[in-house]
């Protein structure tokens, strides 16, 4: 009992230290992405989302291994066993290398072809598009390299060197834009080279303190066949899923500039912008929790794995919805205040990406669990045949003439109906208890979602648009979600936790109070 408890305040810990990082980098990626959208201009801004998309489908690779050398050096930990620990680590590096080298090769062959001869790129920013794609490739191939190193940092649930590293890195780019502002060069090139220059200087930070802090981070030119074909194995598998997430992201975005152009690409940019910084505050929680997850199901711990299952998709989703309702509700405005151009289609595609977002975080905890086992072949084959549906489906609806944003719509009923199909295999492999998780998340979400929405969505019915109404919404989503939440959206023994957190929060505020 006292280990759970321990863990639990260890996951608690950890979370509010990734919240202070979310809101720190928050903060200031909205500000300067309105600085960047207004310097570089609609197109320029268009042509930056799109071109690093090109780049961003070798994630489907990276991603991959990112997931294997994650489950590895996570369930190590879990068992003790420090020298196959080490041995995972140099293995890991040797294979993140070798990668790199191949992703350079085909980005320097087929996306250069791609963005010079396919792509709806004005002629005359080419030359623009080619440096920002360059930039891009070795961003990406410097961040390739850094997995292990944070895959080490997330295992040993070292969260506040998330946080500091994350100051430096924010603070770079606040540079970053005011240079932006001032620089007589083309500013779409500048700030392609300017993020690769930050890129290096945060994995040079993150390999200096994953050295100086965790003994397995000592690079062996070591070749382990044993466990390289174990590695190699599960990240097979793990690309298939990755890819139909690739597809169904960046592949989309291509379509989207194939049919309609770099002026929606900038609209679905400033979307993606909202989406990634909202989702930092639920992927926070999922950060934190997810070696704990790994690590019970190493120690055989199974009762409390499924409570983190449960816990970690019902927390996640509540955490979404106070951020949901008023972007929903409100996206106009928001957009208008946050942006001094907004792009036409942006408001719809961040209310669309809402419910899509919605419907993925579900399936995060159940994929952790699954990926614990190291059994994962059939899990990805069907959630990849199902989730790679979004791209031919959006393909043949633009071709028969559908609207832009069909693809978000396809996209959340693709990804609601994997939340089952997720739970059937939960179910095979570790004998997960399925009407338990429909109860206790699906039904009291749902029940809480349609609360919650009321008395925000009546005040956005009857006042007109404004600053006022906006407050006001935002006022009475973020009151209505939490008593939702509280009243319908807990069981006994979480509601007697939250409330006993709250009450001791508003003793420690009342005493300090006094003392002031």
């Amino acid at each position: 009992m006292s280990n759970i408890s321990e863990n639990n305040k260890r996951i608690a810990k950890n979370t509010l230290l990734l919240y202070f990082r979310t809101f720190l980098t928050m903060a200031i990626s909205l500000y300067t992405s309105r600085v960047i959208l207004n310097e570089l201009g609609v197109s320029d801004y268009g042509i930056y989302n799109v071109v690093g998309g090109v780049v961003a489908m070798f994630s489907v690779i990276s991603g991959t291994f990112s997931s294997s050398i994650s489950r590895f050096i996570t369930y190590e930990l879990g068992s003790g066993n420090f020298n196959r620990l080490q041995k995972i680590f140099s293995t890991s590096l040797n294979t993140q290398l070798i990668i790199a080298t191949i992703i350079i090769l085909i980005g320097e062959i087929v996306g250069v072809w791609f963005i010079n001869f396919q792509m709806q790129i004005p002629p005359e920013r080419l030359v623009a598009a080619n440096w920002v794609f360059q930039c891009s490739l070795f961003t990406f191939i410097i961040n390739l390299i850094s997995i292990p190193y944070n895959a080490c940092i997330i295992a040993h649930e070292k969260m506040s060197a998330f946080a500091y590293i994350s100051i430096l890195e924010v603070t770079l780019k606040l540079i970053i834009v005011y240079l932006i502002i001032f620089s007589p060069l083309d500013k779409l090139i500048t700030y392609a080279i300017l993020l690769l220059i930050v890129a290096l200087i945060i994995r040079s930070t993150y390999g200096f303190y994953c050295k100086r802090h965790f003994g397995e981070c000592k690079y062996q030119l070591i070749y382990d066949k044993q466990l390289s074909k174990e590695m190699l194995s599960f990240a097979g598998w793990s690309f298939l899923g990755n890819s139909a997430y690739m597809f169904n992201t960046q592949g989309v975005n291509i379509l989207i500039n194939l049919f309609f152009g770099v002026t929606f690409n900038a609209a679905r940019g400033i979307a993606t912008q909202v989406e990634a910084s909202i989702m930092q505050f639920v992927n926070n929680f999922t950060v934190a929790i997810n070696p704990q997850i790994t690590k019970s199901y190493a120690s055989g711990d199974k009762k409390y794995m499924f409570t983190l299952i449960c816990q970690g998709a019902k927390y996640s989703y509540y955490l979404l919805l106070f951020f949901a309702i008023p972007f929903i509700l409100e996206a106009n405005t928001i957009l208008k205040l946050w942006l001094k151009t907004v792009p036409e289609y942006a408001p719809i595609f961040i209310r669309l990406t809402m419910f899509g977002s919605m419907a993925m975080v579900l399936g995060n905890t159940m994929l952790t669990a699954v990926s614990a086992t190291g059994n994962i072949k059939y899990y990805q084959i069907w959630v990849t045949i199902i989730g790679c549906l979004v791209f031919p489906l959006t393909w043949i609806a633009y071709k028969l003439g559908c609207p832009v944003e069909t693809a978000y719509i396809l996209y959340a009923t693709i990804y609601f109906i994997l939340i089952f199909v997720r739970l059937y295999f939960v179910k095979r492999q570790l004998d997960f208890p399925v009407a338990f998780f429909i109860k206790q998340v699906l039904i009291k979400i749902s029940i809480v979602s349609i609360t919650a929405f009321i008395i925000p969505t009546a005040i956005n019915y009857y006042i007109p648009a404004s600053l006022e109404r906006l407050v006001l919404t935002i006022l009475c989503a973020t009151i209505s979600s939490i008593f939702s939440i509280l009243i319908i959206g807990l069981n006994s023994d979480e509601r007697y936790i939250a409330l006993s957190k709250l009450k001791k929060l508003i003793h420690r505020t009342k005493t300090y109070t006094k003392c002031q």
